[in-house]
C-alpha cells in the first residue's frame, strides 16, 4: 500500500467502452478508491453493494467513488447493469493491473486486484489506506471517518 501524505499514481482507464476516467478528473473533489479482486464473486458483490447504498453518504462528504478491478470494460458493463451500481468501475485489464501495480494492490500471485481502499483529497494526496483480507468485506466505516477528517481540516 501507498503511504498516506504522498501524491496519488495518476490513471486513465475505461468503465464503460466509450468512457474513461482520469485521476484529474476528480480534482478539488475527495476520491474513493475500492480495489476488488472480481465482478460477481460474492464477497466483491456483497461490498460493491454496500457502497453503491452509501453513495449518499459519500456524496455529503464531497467524494465519488471508483471501484477498480482487472475485469473488462465489457465485464463491467453488465455486473454494473446487474447490480444497479451508480458508480463507475474501471477496467484495470490491460496492461493487466497496471494501476493496482501503482497503487501496491495487485496480488502477483491469484493475478487480480487485492481488496484495498484508498481516500484521496482534493487535491491528489493520499489521507487513508486500508488493506483487507481478500474474503473480508471492509465495508465503509474508515471511509467515512476518513472523509470526516479530510473535511474537518478544511
Amino acid at each position: 500500500m501507498l503511504t498516506i501524505g504522498t501524491p496519488a499514481p495518476d490513471f486513465n482507464l475505461y468503465s464503460t467502452p466509450d468512457q474513461r476516467y482520469t485521476l484529474q478528473d476528480f480534482q478539488g473533489k475527495n476520491l474513493i478508491l475500492a480495489f476488488y479482486p472480481a465482478d460477481w464473486s460474492p464477497v466483491c458483490g456483497d461490498q460493491m453493494s454496500l457502497y453503491n447504498e452509501m453513495l449518499q453518504l459519500f456524496r455529503k462528504q464531497n467524494a465519488s467513488l471508483l471501484g477498480v478491478s482487472v475485469d473488462s470494460k465489457w465485464c463491467h458493463m453488465a455486473y454494473t447493469q446487474a447490480r444497479n451500481l451508480h458508480f463507475p468501475l474501471l477496467a484495470d485489464f490491460e496492461p493487466k493491473g497496471a494501476m493496482a501495480k501503482a497503487y501496491e494492490a495487485y496480488d502477483d500471485k491469484e493475478g487480480q486486484c487485492h481488496r484495498a481502499l484508498y481516500v484521496i483529497d482534493g487535491s491528489g494526496i493520499i489521507r487513508w489506506n486500508f488493506l483487507s483480507p481478500p474474503a473480508v468485506n471492509p465495508g465503509a466505516d474508515g471511509i467515512l471517518d476518513a472523509l470526516e477528517k479530510i473535511q474537518a481540516k478544511k
